[in-house]
This record gives C-alpha cells, sequence and structure tokens, in this order.
C-alpha cells in the first residue's frame, strides 16, 4: 500500500484541492445568483482543469515514490524482473490516466 510520504507535496496537493473546493463553491454562488451560464461555464472549465493539474500533480510524486521504491527492494542481479515491474507500472499508471477526468 503506497501512501504520500513526502510532506511538502502532500501540502501542495492539499493547497491544490482548497482552491478547487473555493471554486466549486463559487460556482455554486453564481448559480444562486443566476449568472450568466457563459460566464458559469468558463468557471467549469477552469474547474476542470485545475483537478487535471492536480491529477497530474499526484500521479508524478505517487510514479517517482514507486520507482524509488523499487528501486530500494531489488538488488541489481534480477535487472530483468525489475525492468518487468517497471514496464507494469507504467502500464498501470497509463491506465489511471486515461481514467482521469
Amino acid at each position: 500500500m503506497m501512501k504520500i510520504q513526502n510532506q511538502e507535496s502532500k501540502d501542495k496537493l492539499m493547497q491544490r484541492l482548497r482552491r478547487i473546493e473555493g471554486q466549486v463553491r463559487g460556482v455554486q454562488s453564481m448559480l444562486d445568483e443566476e449568472r450568466d451560464c457563459r460566464e458559469i461555464l468558463q468557471q467549469l472549465a477552469a474547474i476542470h482543469s485545475a483537478v487535471q493539474g492536480a491529477s497530474r500533480f499526484f500521479l508524478q510524486d505517487y510514479a517517482t515514490a514507486c520507482l524509488v521504491e523499487m528501486d530500494e527492494e531489488s538488488p541489481y542481479p534480477g535487472k530483468a524482473e525489475m525492468r518487468g515491474k517497471r514496464e507494469k507500472f507504467v502500464l498501470d499508471m497509463i491506465t489511471l490516466l486515461d481514467k482521469a477526468p
């Protein structure tokens, strides 16, 4: 089970998520105020972009941590096995990225 261990990365991700939360609340207010649909759509597009950025940031941190862990796990005699693990890892990351909004 992998967890975010780098506190700086965790803090940056939390900051991004709080900003996204504020944007969502802003759109809720815009709806209550019956603002123009184009303005609302623009804000929704900004939220979508922010979520994608947060997902990429998280994925990058996760991938880096996993690769470091793989290096620590295996001594060099099993290079072929390590290569297979890395290839599987990359395929898993691509699959996750494809599922991201």
